[in-house]
This record gives C-alpha cells, structure tokens and sequence, in this order.
C-alpha cells in the first residue's frame, strides 16, 4: 500500500526535521518549506495528500496559503500544527478548507493521529480544545464569527506591509503592479477605519495575520 505523501511547513528547520523524523516510515514526507509562500509555490508540483503548516508563518501566513492551496489542490488535505490555541482561530481555519487543528504542546502521537484521521476523510482537532462541545465540532468551529472581514488578497498585503516590506517589494512577492498594492492598502484602511500605518500593523499584530 502506497504511504500518503506528506508536505510540512514551518519557519523553525528543528520542527521540521523533527516533524520528518516523526512522521516518516509511516508517511512519505515529499517536501519541507520555511514559509507560506514557498510552500504555496511549490507544493502543487508535488502532489501531496497531506500538509502539516503552521499559522505564524513569514512571508505568506498559513491561513492564507492554506486557502491559495485549496484553490490550486482542491483534494489536499490541511493539517495546522500551531501553538495557537484561540478557538476563532481554528474555526477560521476551518472555514478556509483545513481538516485537522493540533496544537504543537499536544503529544507527538497526536499528529500521526490526525493525519491517519484526515487520510480516511475524517476530520480532527486537539481534545483539549472540543471539551465541553456538543454535536459536530467542525461546525462548532466553523459557526464562530470570522476574525477578519479583509479579502485574501488583502491579508496578504497587510502581512507584507506589516513585516516591513515597501510597495515595490510586496508588489514584486506577489507579482502584482504597486499601483495594485496601495489600491489594497487603502481600500483596507478605509474598510477598517484606520488612518495611519502604525494602526494598520496593530491591527494585523491583533487579528493574528502576522505572528507577533
């Protein structure tokens, strides 16, 4: 029986290798990337089954290359492996395609668990997290309000500006022209009420579009 071909993503090199070490004989690990815009470019080529991806992720965060992902393989499954535990955060993950949200202080036999889990077409989520829930928890997580009412197209330039990056630079990232850049920009400070830079960052820093 052929094993799922797994991608990882996490800009810790430690995690990943120790990920691979974990996961492999059981797994076929076919690809390891430090963040979520290499991960988002190169996984397709790939034809993985399964990615494990972080949320606070440089470049490109995981909530959003996971939904650029789902576009371009819609039957991948997405595993978050994060440290975040705030349970809007994984039912916007689940809103965006994801099949499984396990928490990096969960056991490490908790990650082959939901792996196993979504390769079968289920769905899994660390217990800690569903106590206390009745019914389907995907629903549960997916009926909490979204953090953000911002595009997709515009968390990713939001996460750029937040990191430091000029027009220039965010237009080039996203092979895009930096008239369309500031277009997002502005079109999101007015949206959000915000009138300055500083206001702009603290609100990506807030809705968790960047890691903190």
């Amino acid at each position: 029986m052929k094993r799922p071909r797994v991608i990882l993503a996490d800009d810790h090199t430690l995690i990943l290798e120790a990920l691979k070490n974990l996961l492999e004989p059981e797994f076929e690990v076919v690809g390891m990337f430090p963040d979520g815009l290499a991960l988002m470019e190169g996984a397709p080529a790939l034809n993985p089954n399964v990615i494990v991806l972080d949320i606070g992720m440089p470049s490109m965060n995981g909530l959003n290359a996971g939904q650029r992902l789902k576009q371009a393989i819609p039957l991948v499954k997405l595993v978050y492996l994060t440290m975040n535990h705030d349970p809007d955060m994984a039912g916007e993950a689940f809103r965006l395609g994801a099949s499984a949200y396990v928490l990096k202080n969960s056991a490490a036999t908790e990650l082959q668990k939901a792996i196993r889990e979504v390769v079968r077409g289920g769905y899994y989520v660390t217990p800690l997290m569903t106590k206390g829930m009745h019914g389907s928890f995907v629903q549960n997580f997916k009926l909490r309000k979204s953090t953000t009412p911002l595009t997709l197209r515009q968390k990713e330039v939001l996460q750029l500006l937040a990191e430091g990056r000029s027009m220039k630079e965010i237009a080039f990232v996203l092979n895009v022209s930096p008239r369309t850049v500031a277009f997002h920009k502005y079109t999101m400070m007015e949206h959000l009420h915000i009138r300055s830079n500083a206001e702009l960052i603290e609100y990506a820093m807030r809705s968790s579009i960047v890691a903190a």
